[in-house]
C-alpha cells in the first residue's frame, strides 16, 4: 500500500531490533533495516519473513559512515526512525571506552543529521535505565536525577540523550527516548531471540546456555546486597512488550504535529525481581536444575533498580503484559530452537 508509513530501524537485526521489526510489520508499517551485523546475524531477516510473511528491506553498513547514512536516507525517505544501532556490552565498554564513545555517539549524530536533511523529523531513541545509576529511591521515575553511569556504555546513552535534547531545541525535531530496563525472553515462535556473538554478558542467555550445555555453569555475582535474598534486583521485561513500546512511540510521534518535542518514558514492568528469583523461576517453569555458584560482587553493578512506568501507561497507552514465567519459558524455547539450527548448520 502506497500510504504505509515507512520506518527505518537501525540495528534492526539485533535482539530488540528484530522483535520490534516484527511488531512494526504486524502493525501495518513498511519497515527498512540497516545493520552492520557486528553483533547480529543476517538469517534473522529470513526469520522475520517467516513470522510475518514480509521480508523487510535491508542494507548492511556501519552508520559511522556519514556519506552512506545520508545516501540511505535520501533513497528510502523514512517517515520515522527507530535508532537501536550501538555497541552495548558493559564490560567491553570499560576495557575499550573510545570504541564505545566513537561508535555510539558518531552513529547517532550521523542518523540525526541525515534525518533532518531528508525531512524526517521523528526519532525514537533506544536509551537505558543505566542513565539513573543507583537511584535514590525505587521505583525510579523519569524525573529522577541522572547520575554518572557506572560504565562508558551507560554514559554513551546519557550523552546521546543530551545530544538529542540539544538538537530538539535548535531544530524541528520530535524525539522519544525509551529508557528500558532489562529485556529478556523471545518471540513466541522461537524463531528470533537473544543470540549473542561470543560470551554472553546478560543473565538470561547465561542461564539458557548453561541449561543446554554450552556452559558448564555460571556465577551469581554477590549474595550480600541489601535485598530480600542478597542478590541484585532488576526490572526484567519481555522483549515483545518492549518492542510494542516502540510501536506505541511511533504512533505517538506520527500522530503529533511538527512542534519540536523531547519525551522520555521508562519501559519496565514496574516490579523488581532478584537474580536468584529469575534463576529459581527458570528452574521451576522449565523443569531444570542449573549449576551455579555465588561469587563476589562485580564492579559497577547497581544494587537494585526498577521502573515507575506510570508515564508510559498515561501517555503511550502502553504497559507490560507478559509475566516472569512466560519470560523464562520463551527464552528456553528459543535456546532449544537455536541449538537445533546451529547443529543443522554444522552438519550442512
Amino acid at each position: 500500500m502506497a500510504d504505509k508509513k515507512r520506518i527505518l530501524v537501525t540495528g534492526g537485526a539485533g535482539f530488540i531490533g528484530s522483535h520490534t521489526v516484527v511488531q512494526l510489520i504486524e502493525a501495518g508499517f513498511d519497515v527498512y533495516v540497516v545493520d552492520d551485523l557486528s553483533n547480529a546475524h543476517a538469517h534473522v531477516l529470513d526469520a522475520i519473513a517467516s513470522i510475518t510473511g514480509v521480508k523487510p528491506g535491508f542494507t548492511c553498513f556501519d552508520l559511522c559512515d556519514s556519506a552512506k547514512t545520508k545516501k540511505l536516507f535520501a533513497e528510502i525517505k523514512p517517515d520515522a526512525v527507530i535508532h537501536f544501532a550501538a555497541k552495548k556490552l558493559v564490560g567491553e565498554s570499560v576495557q575499550n571506552p573510545l570504541l564505545y564513545y566513537k561508535t555510539n555517539l558518531q552513529s547517532l549524530v550521523n542518523v540525526v543529521e541525515a534525518s533532518i536533511e531528508n525531512g524526517c523529523h521523528k526519532i525514537v531513541f533506544s536509551s537505558s535505565c543505566t542513565v539513573y545509576g543507583q537511584p535514590d529511591q525505587n521505583p525510579v521515575s523519569e524525573n529522577a536525577p541522572l547520575k554518572k553511569p557506572e560504565s562508558p556504555y551507560g554514559n554513551t546513552k546519557r550523552i546521546c540523550e543530551e545530544i538529542l535534547q540539544d538538537t530538539v531545541k535548535a531544530q524541528n525535531l520530535q524525539v522519544v527516548s525509551l529508557r528500558y530496563f532489562n529485556p529478556v525472553g523471545a518471540h513466541a515462535s522461537a524463531m528470533i531471540g537473544e543470540y549473542p556473538l561470543g560470551a554472553p554478558s546478560n543473565l538470561m542467555p547465561v542461564l539458557t546456555q548453561t541449561a543446554i550445555g554450552k556452559r558448564p555453569g555460571f556465577s551469581i555475582f554477590g549474595n550480600d546486597y541489601n535485598t530480600p535474598d542478597g542478590t541484585c534486583v532488576r526490572d526484567y521485561i519481555h522483549v515483545v512488550d518492549l518492542a510494542n513500546a516502540h510501536v506505541a512511540a511511533i504512533h505517538l510521534l506520527l500522530n503529533r504535529d511538527n512542534t519540536p518535542v523531547y519525551l522520555v518514558y521508562n519501559i519496565g514492568t514496574g516490579s523488581g525481581v532478584s537474580v536468584k528469583e529469575i534463576v529459581d523461576a527458570f528452574e521451576r517453569v522449565n523443569g531444570l536444575k542449573l549449576n551455579y555458584e555465588y561469587a563476589p560482587r562485580r564492579a559497577g553493578d547497581v544494587e537494585q533498580v526498577w521502573a515507575n512506568n506510570s508515564m508510559a501507561l498515561k501517555e503511550l497507552g502502553w504497559k507490560a503484559e507478559i509475566g516472569l514465567d512466560q519470560m523464562v519459558a520463551s527464552a528456553w524455547k528459543w535456546e532449544q530452537h537455536l541449538n537445533k539450527y546451529e547443529k543443522s548448520i554444522q552438519q550442512s
